[in-house]
């Protein structure tokens, strides 16, 4: 076997981009052996006869093979380039081309293939092991030719493959079987600047100190959709679902033993986590439902919200009392918003304490479905809009209408205006169960 040839500096006949070029000598007549000896170039070999349309001429191409009528071969990212010689000594000029990876494809392998010294060592050895090709497989990288990946154009005017570009394909795998740095180089990387840029690679990932990150613009880098789909069928299964949980484990004692830091209360801290316990058990518990793929997660509370929440589970005038203060309410504000939380949640706290006015839009639909709610010759109340606010004129009573079209009923009471019901999409209902409780 001839030594590998040189790396020179070139362009590929016909391309417009330049690269790295190797040129090895013929290779003598080859009787009786097998092509390819390694499992990369038997794929190689396989790629050819599955994309060659005439087998009479793969038969012919390998025994052009056989009996040394391939030239020299040049190789060059993306194209193989030999004089091929008929029978009758007539050359053809063949060649034989090969999608380039792209530019984020070699920067996907490259650190994938830093990532594991094994990698490295394997190439270094003139070795692809089946790892590295499945790794990269992995990640979206298909660095092996497939089923119609292997294009021909040969000066015997042959438009699928021929005798002479057969016969070349075939003398390639037996130059992969000896370094399969020839492929990396049909896609588009010459051994040199492939190993420069591994060099660099490690070079870098070992400046990192144990223990750290690596930096944020790598770890904000994700991961491409190919590569995450690609991986399905190597990742392991996801483990077993944790079992349902009945009921929230109980708080433990915190009393006794250190005094809490200035500002810190027993009584709060078990409060927080009697909350996380039952939020946890409510998280896990819609998990594990049927139901859970199409259910969108709650929208996060704000500080103020959550300290409505909290005062909703009647955790005590001290507690209390914090909650209020924390939130920006006095006490009998935390009342009323504790009183809207728990007939809307969000919502009704929202309509508590957002003033607001609809767009022309909103309102004047607003304002329709209230000229609509009483039935000609009803006696209708006389209201009096301001803002997403109707107040019934010479009463006590008001609608407030929600940013989702619904209406909010409230009652005045010790001049506040006091949440007195769920909402509901009549408004005439909700004023005629205010008048009657009034």
């Amino acid at each position: 076997m001839n030594t590998p040839g040189n790396d020179t500096a070139g362009y590929s006949d016909g391309a417009a981009a330049a690269g790295p070029e190797r040129t090895f000598a013929a290779l003598p007549a080859n009787r009786g052996r097998a092509f390819a000896r390694s499992w990369w170039g038997q794929a190689w070999l396989k790629a050819l006869e599955d994309s060659a349309l005439d087998g009479a001429q793969v038969k012919l191409g390998r025994r052009h093979a056989r009996a040394g009528a391939v030239g020299a071969v040049s190789v060059r990212p993306g194209r193989i380039t030999a004089l091929v010689q008929d029978r009758d000594h007539t050359p053809h000029r063949s060649d034989v081309l090969l999608q380039q990876l792209s530019a984020a494809d070699w920067d996907r392998f490259l650190d994938l293939v830093a990532d594991r010294a094994g990698h490295i060592a394997a190439l270094l050895d003139r070795d692809m092991p089946p790892v590295l090709v499945e790794d990269a497989a992995a990640a979206g990288i298909e660095l092996l030719p497939g089923i119609g990946d292997l294009e021909s154009e040969c000066g015997c005017g042959a438009w699928d493959h021929c005798a002479h570009s057969t016969a070349l394909c075939y003398q390639v795998a037996r130059l992969l079987d000896e370094d399969p740095f020839v492929l990396l180089l049909l896609r588009g990387r010459g051994e040199r600047e492939l190993l420069d840029e591994l060099q660099e690679r490690s070079a870098a990932r070992a400046a990192v100190p144990a223990g750290e990150d690596a930096p944020a613009a790598e770890a904000d880098a994700g991961v491409p959709a190919a590569e995450a789909y690609a991986a399905r069928d190597i990742l392991p299964p996801l483990p077993p679902p944790p079992p349902p949980v009945d009921t929230p484990g109980a708080a433990p004692a915190l009393g006794g033993g250190t005094p809490p830091a200035p500002g810190v209360t027993v009584p709060a801290l078990e409060l927080l986590i009697e909350d996380a316990a039952a939020r946890a058990q409510r998280l896990l518990a819609d998990a594990l439902s049927a139901r859970h793929p199409d259910s969108a997660p709650p929208p996060a509370l704000t500080p103020a919200q959550d300290a409505v929440r909290l005062a909703a589970a009647g955790p005590g005038e001290e507690i209390s009392a914090r909650l209020a203060a924390g939130s920006g309410r006095d006490p009998r504000g935390l009342a009323l918003a504790v009183r809207a939380w728990e007939l809307g949640g969000a919502a009704g706290l929202a309509v508590l304490e957002e003033e607001w006015t609809p767009e022309p839009e909103a309102l004047a639909r607003a304002a329709g479905r209230l000229a609509a709610a009483w039935e000609d010759g009803e006696a209708r109340p006389r209201l009096r809009a301001d803002g997403n606010r109707w107040t019934v004129v010479g009463g006590e009573v008001q609608l407030r209408y929600g940013r989702d079209g619904r209406w909010w009923p409230y009652r005045q009471e010790g001049g506040r205006w006091v949440p007195a019901g769920p909402a509901t999409d009549d408004p005439a209902g909700a004023l005629a169960g205010l008048s009657a409780r009034e």
